[in-house]
């Protein structure tokens, strides 16, 4: 080395892990010089790495000789010639000429992409030099910007790499090309074709295709059978570039959607969730809406309600139906229950074809699928009937006895109860009202026949009832006194004709001018003990005349 040049330590290394040195005078020194430290290429293409090297004037003065010049990309304890990795096989060019140590690489594929280092090596002692940074070359695709507007897409073919020489473009559409040689063409939204472009000369490496979504697919997780409470998630996927949004839908709802992305998640799915969904997926190029798919939430029996048809009023031997319906999926089996809690039928509907009165009651229903049971409320059937027969009765049962108290009673069965009415034979107007009747100091003009009629908004009805006075011990004597008396009379009238005409008899063989006499009776009753003389004299009289 010139023993006026100054030496310092660098990153230069050598052979054997040598420190290299840099010589700070002019551009005597040890280096490797890149034009630039990162380059950017378009897939497909060629790219060419400039690169310069030297060393020390003092060495060349000596017998140097270089011995190996190459590149590597690898970080590996001893560097590899790329010209001997597979990755590069036919692709990788050196352009060595004096101290220009250029790297070309063609068909550049994205795996291409990495930090490449120029390394070269002397005879001379520490005589070996790798470049400090190298040279980061990116590789990227040629890509189709969309922009819409209105109902045109405007498509531009760039890269995020600047291609030299500001060069032509080929458009393909569905994979045939196009005449267009312009950066950017314009199409129209919704019309399902693809695009791609190229540069021209390079035609080999085009673009991605960009075009509208495919007809979305949805799936179902889990795909078996959907429980109450369980986890649900619906995934909607299309085949789009640029990539699609998506949208979810239920049929038969409000078109605002009900979810923005690929999937939509039930963490906790309720039966109302059970229903037809469907997504739609866009992009700037159009959009398409996917077929349905079904979520058929099963749950056990929730809530059970009985109703009664006709819901109005029930009359007696008309068609019933009580109903059990309860929320449940799958469909439940129902059983019917009266208020006792017995057995009546295993259809979700009782049918009373003739309902009868003793049908009258609370109905319940039970209903039960393979995820639970539910037990409904009672259900009230009440049947509207007229008056059945009403029966009579009499307080007290016993002989009726002048001047007592006598009490009536009706019944009937009816539904709406029913309201009573009494009447008296042969009397226009109703006698008393009320399940109640009663009549004080019993008479003799009591006597007769009664009968109480039930009545209600069905009909009526009615029953007879013939009460008897039965009279009282001093009552009774003196009825017996009054027809011995009226015998007793009858009696002597008798006799006292036969005896007047007997004396006109005589009086006419005897006595032929001689008037009959006139015998006038006049029986008085005035108490029963002038009776009782009036008859003993009466019977004395008769004897003296017999």
């Amino acid at each position: 080395m010139d023993e006026s040049s100054s030496v310092q330590e660098t990153d230069i290394e050598g052979e054997a892990g040598d420190v290299m040195f840099e010589v700070v005078k002019g551009e005597d020194t040890w280096r490797v010089t890149h034009s630039s430290a990162q380059i950017c290429a378009v897939k497909g293409s060629t790219v060419e790495i400039p690169c310069t090297y030297t060393y020390p004037s003092t060495l060349r003065q000596q017998t140097t000789v270089v011995q190996s010049r190459f590149w590597f990309t690898k970080d590996r304890y001893e560097p590899v010639d790329v010209r001997t990795d597979p990755d590069y096989s036919g692709r990788v060019e050196y352009l060595f000429h004096e101290n220009v140590c250029t790297l070309r690489i063609k068909n550049l594929t994205e795996r291409d992409s990495a930090v490449y280092k120029f390394m070269f090596t002397t005879n001379q002692p520490g005589g070996s030099l790798t470049g400090d940074e190298g040279v980061t070359l990116s590789i990227t695709d040629l890509q189709v910007q969309v922009e819409t507007k209105g109902n045109q897409a405007e498509l531009k073919c760039y890269s995020s790499c600047n291609v030299a020489d500001n060069p032509s473009y080929v458009w393909y559409r569905n994979g045939k090309k196009m005449t267009a040689e312009t950066s950017s063409i314009r199409v129209s939204v919704h019309e399902n074709n693809k695009y791609s472009c190229s540069v021209k000369g390079r035609e080999d490496y085009r673009s991605p295709e960009v075009y509208a979504p495919k007809l979305p697919s949805v799936s179902v997780s889990p795909s078996a059978e959907i429980v109450e409470g369980s986890s649900v998630t619906l995934t909607c996927s299309s085949d789009a570039n640029p990539a699609a949004t998506f949208k979810w839908y239920k049929r038969n709802q409000t078109p605002q959607y009900l979810h923005e992305g690929a999937q939509l998640v039930f963490n906790y799915i309720q039966p109302s969730a059970s229903g037809e969904y469907y997504c739609k997926s866009e992009n700037k190029l159009g959009r398409k809406r996917s077929g349905y798919v079904s979520i058929n939430v099963k749950y056990a029996p929730s809530v059970c309600s009985a109703s009664v048809s006709p819901a109005g009023e029930i009359r007696e031997n008309s068609r019933v139906t009580v109903t059990c319906s309860c929320d449940a999926n799958p469909a439940p089996e129902y059983t019917w229950f009266n208020v006792n809690g017995r057995e009546l039928s295993k259809e979700s509907e009782l049918v009373f074809s003739s309902v009868q009165s003793s049908d009258s009651g609370r109905y319940y229903c039970k209903a039960k699928n393979d995820l639970g049971e539910r037990t409904s409320g009672y259900v009230k059937v009440e049947v509207k009937y007229a008056p059945k027969l009403p029966s009579v009765s009499v307080s007290p049962s016993a002989e009726i006895v002048e001047g007592s108290s006598v009490t009536l009673t009706c019944s009937s069965d009816a539904n709406p109860a029913a309201k009573y009415t009494w009447f008296k034979e042969d009397e226009d107007s109703p006698t008393a009202s009320g399940q109640i009747f009663t009549i004080c100091n019993f008479s003799a003009d009591h006597s007769g026949r009664y009968y109480c009629e039930a009545q209600n908004t069905r009909g009526r009805h009615n029953s007879t009832l013939h009460l008897i006075v039965v009279a009282g011990n001093s009552t009774f004597i003196i009825h017996i006194i009054q027809w011995t008396l009226l015998l007793l009379m009858l009696i002597s009238l008798l006799l006292v004709t036969l005896w007047t005409r007997k004396k006109k008899t005589l009086s006419s063989t005897t006595e032929p001018n001689e008037p009959a006499e006139m015998i006038e009776v006049d029986v008085v009753y005035e108490n029963v003990s002038a009776v009782t003389t009036a008859q003993t004299e009466d019977t004395k009289e008769q004897e003296h005349m017999l």
